[in-house]
């Protein structure tokens, strides 16, 4: 009796785990599906088998690099794109509006005018003029700019760069003609703050009787004008070598125009890039005959460069992520050939090609998923930190990679957009899946009789 009581005792506690485990089991296909489950056993008894091991490490080592790479690239490309619109065409104007023949007469008048357009934040008036500069007997070419002193300072952030003098002592009457220079210039003709040099512009008088050939085709003697310097910038790259500032009263006794006439009228816009778009609109309604001139003209090279660059360096580095990627197909071939027995037992079981398709899908981007993982990872941590790392390299190999005497900036710029990380991420992910699909494909087509019999 009691052998019976315990026989029947210990079948309920059998019962009862079996019924544990079968519950067990359930909730685990429920939760996860035995393709994937087939799939984490597969990539986890594949350590160990030291070539098909190798290939997949080098293969999620590959989809990381690539894609660590294009995200610092893109970001190194967006760096360069914000300095060009908030470094460089702070001095550079957005748009000008520059007179045909007649000067722009009330230019004040024109200004608020202009400053009624909700696209355009500030305009202030200019005249460009182009000369040379003379101390002793050097001799430098340049394009001088007669501003209004205050109102300058509200489309153009020059007064940030001033390095010696000051901007205002343009307008101050004590010193009397003065100009700004670059530090290029300065550095150029060896001139300082005080100094005293002569600048040549060409004659704007007019000849009398144009029908007189021999008057048309005399040379006029260049103008000559005494000037002080008053201060000099320092911006960066071709800028300080070009660039000079008057007083826009002094450029228009130059040019021999009347009070409140001006050349042009320059524009600060809210989006540089709509620049052209938004210059023509305001030109078509503006009542004097004006060129129609923006900073894509002038400096859009740079921006197109950009573009380029980035465009090239995207397609490059996709496909090193392609070529990393397609490592996959030989791991999961490798993976197919080892487990045919496995794959045959499975079919006689009644197992689906669906299902030995995706077991082997899901095995080969489990690399992909860790690789773009890991790489997306470390793009950002660099991209973030792009500027310090190579600002320490530089001091530990003694170099500079930009010069600011070249480019208008001297470091390496970077600005992370999560959307470039999520493209990124995103086409590693597809074509890792891509890679996975033919390997898969050949598992679904073993045949059990085959395999098994070779058993």
């Amino acid at each position: 009796m009691t052998n019976e009581t315990s026989s029947n005792s210990s079948v309920c506690k059998n019962s009862v785990s079996n019924s544990h485990t079968v519950s067990e089991k359930a909730k685990h296909s429920i939760f996860k599906p035995l393709s994937m489950f087939l799939a984490l056993r597969y990539v986890r008894s594949r350590h160990g088998h030291g070539f098909s091991t190798f290939i997949s490490a080098s293969s999620t080592i590959g989809i990381a690099l690539g894609v660590m790479v294009l995200i610092v690239a893109l970001s190194t490309m967006n760096g360069f794109e914000r300095e060009l619109a908030h470094k460089l065409l702070s001095i550079v104007p957005h748009a000008e509006l520059m007179s045909v023949d007649k000067p722009i007469s009330n230019w004040p008048l024109s200004v608020k005018a202009i400053e009624k357009n909700p696209e355009v934040l500030t305009a202030a008036p200019v005249i460009n003029l182009t000369g040379m500069m003379q101390y002793k007997t050097q001799l430098k070419a340049l394009e001088i700019r007669g501003v209004d002193v205050d109102l300058e300072t509200l489309v153009s952030d020059i007064e940030n760069y001033i390095i010696e003098g000051s901007w205002q002592a343009l307008s101050s009457e004590s010193i009397g003609n003065g100009i700004i220079i670059g530090a290029g210039v300065a550095k150029k003709l060896s001139v300082k703050l005080g100094d005293k040099v002569q600048i040549l512009l060409p004659s704007t008088n007019n000849l009398e009787s144009t029908d007189d050939i021999t008057k048309r085709n005399v040379f006029s003697a260049p103008l000559k004008r005494q000037v002080n310097i008053v201060g000099v910038f320092k911006f960066g790259g071709t800028i300080d070598e070009t660039l000079a500032y008057i007083s826009l009263a002094q450029a228009a006794e130059i040019k021999g125009y009347q009070e409140n006439e001006a050349q042009g009228i320059r524009l600060k816009l809210d989006d540089v890039f709509s620049a052209p778009s938004v210059a023509r609109s305001i030109a078509y309604n503006f009542n004097h005959y004006v060129y129609i001139m923006d900073w894509t003209r002038t400096q859009g090279h740079l921006f197109n460069d950009i573009q380029m660059v980035r465009m090239v360096m995207f397609i490059v580095l996709v496909l090193v992520i392609a070529v990393a990627s397609f490592n996959i197909v030989s791991t999961l071939i490798m993976a197919v050939n080892d487990k045919k027995g496995d794959i045959a037992i499975l079919k006689t079981m009644g197992a689906s090609s669906k299902l030995i398709m995706l077991t082997f899908i899901y095995q080969g981007l489990v690399n992909g998923l860790l690789g773009s993982a890991f790489g997306g990872f470390l793009g950002v941590v660099l991209a973030l930190n792009l500027a310090n790392i190579v600002a320490f390299f530089e001091g530990l190999l003694t170099l500079k990679l930009l010069s600011a005497d070249v480019y208008f900036i001297d470091h390496i710029p970077s600005q992370l957009n999560m959307s470039d990380v999520y493209v990124t991420v995103i086409v590693a992910i597809i074509m890792s899946l891509l890679a996975t699909i033919y390997p898969a494909w050949r598992a679904t087509k073993i045949e059990p009789a085959q395999v098994l019999g070779q058993l």
